[in-house]
């Protein structure tokens, strides 16, 4: 068989899809980060109204090249959480009206083989903004997010993503010097607000986009 990883990871999200639909979200499945964006921008967003999109931290949505190409969207209203340029204050204010607009895009930390999203934040505006605030939610998840059960996404997160996220954000924490959870109380603690989504309300309102690649952390 020609490719038999990708094949297998493509069996593995289309069972996943199907979990997810079930729990009322609306999901692609997409061969690359490229054909991700692809799907966003020709198949996603033409069937949304929206007039105003932001996004939260997510290295998977910046990989597909999406950011760039709705960041320099004339036509959209676009609240630039990423803009390094912000005063802390500035960014937070950001963050807050990011809770109203049309489009939110982010990723998710680990999607259970049940179809359930699993999600550790700092400040809370990523999680947030998927439960409830956006009229519309994307997600772009790499096949590397997918998790067992529970167990093994809180695992995955606690012991992988949150180490490997503050080492790249430069935090100082015990995690970034030894690549172990600490359960610390550092002020960089990226580790504050656990969320586990088991289906979407209103129905479609969240879509995934599911990527056989691996993206982010």
């Amino acid at each position: 068989m020609k490719n038999p990883i990708d094949n297998y990871w493509n069996l593995k999200l289309e069972a996943v899809k199907e979990n997810l639909e079930n729990n009322n979200f609306e999901v692609f499945i997409a061969d690359t980060a490229e054909s991700a964006k692809d799907i966003a921008m020709d198949q996603v967003i033409p069937g949304l109204d929206i007039k105003s999109v932001s996004w939260g931290g997510s290295m998977s949505f910046i990989s597909t090249g999406l950011f760039h190409a709705l960041n320099n969207n004339k036509d959209l209203e676009v609240l630039n959480t990423f803009d390094k340029s912000l005063s802390m204050d500035e960014m937070l204010e950001l963050r807050r009206k990011s809770l109203l607009v049309d489009l939110f895009i982010t990723g998710t930390n680990a999607i259970t083989e049940a179809g359930h999203l699993v999600n550790l934040d700092m400040i809370g505006n990523r999680v947030a903004a998927i439960m409830w605030g956006p009229k519309n939610v994307l997600l772009i998840v790499g096949r590397n997010k997918l998790c067992g059960d529970l167990e093994d996404a809180m695992f995955r997160i606690k012991n992988y993503a949150a180490p490997v996220n503050t080492m790249n954000l430069d935090k100082k924490t015990p995690c970034a010097k030894t690549g172990v959870c600490h359960d610390c109380s550092s002020p960089d603690r990226i580790c504050n607000y656990w969320t586990i989504t088991e289906k979407c309300f209103s129905k479609g309102r969240i879509k995934i986009i599911l990527v056989n690649e691996d993206l982010g952390f």
